[in-house]
């Protein structure tokens, strides 16, 4: 009896074993043949990176060519801003130059000084309610305190008034304003 369950069992073995041959053999089929369908599978999705990274190259090859192109443009835009910028400025003043000749031929021939020193006050008086009118205000600097923000001392002088020390005490030079900001810092003379 133990032979034929011995002999038994080495067939059931035998069997066994031939089975997982058979089954190893076709589980490497199917992963031969799955081999070709996931290279396939990989060599689209390779393809399917290459197109968006061509696609992403020339995004941004035409970005930074826009880019590119803007600098250009505001450079030129610069340029010529900054070389017409005085032109309005130039036009406002051309009719004073023009009072100005006039004002100078009227001296050569003029027998009162009087028509000569209104004639000049009105050029002077056109002048600046031109310039006042792009932006430019005179500062008020006699009797106000020293600031170096504003004002260039010159020098310091004496005083006999306590309240005159550190104060502006007399102007050299007229500073002023451009839209508010200064374009020229008065000279003065402080008191000590």
């Amino acid at each position: 009896m133990k032979s034929k369950e011995s002999k038994h069992t080495i067939d059931e073995s035998a069997n066994e074993s031939e089975v997982n041959q058979q089954n190893d053999a076709a589980s490497g089929e199917i992963a031969i043949e799955g081999l070709p369908d996931a290279e396939s599978a990989e060599s689209g999705e390779l393809e399917k990176l290459e197109f968006q990274l061509s696609e992403a190259k020339d995004k941004y090859l035409r970005l930074y060519s826009d880019f590119d192109n803007y600098k250009k443009r505001i450079n030129r835009e610069r340029i010529d801003l900054i070389k017409s910028a005085g032109q309005d400025i130039m036009a406002s003043i051309l009719p004073m130059l023009d009072d100005m000749e006039r004002a100078i031929k009227a001296m050569s021939e003029a027998t009162h000084v009087d028509a000569v020193k209104e004639g000049v006050q009105l050029v002077y008086q056109k002048m600046k309610s031109i310039t006042e009118g792009k932006g430019l205000k005179a500062m008020e600097t006699v009797g106000k305190d020293f600031d170096v923000d504003l004002h260039d001392a010159i020098a310091n002088v004496p005083v006999k008034d306590e309240k005159q020390k550190g104060k502006v005490v007399e102007e050299i030079e007229k500073g002023y304003y451009l839209n508010d900001k200064v374009i020229r810092h008065a000279k003065v003379i402080v008191g000590n």
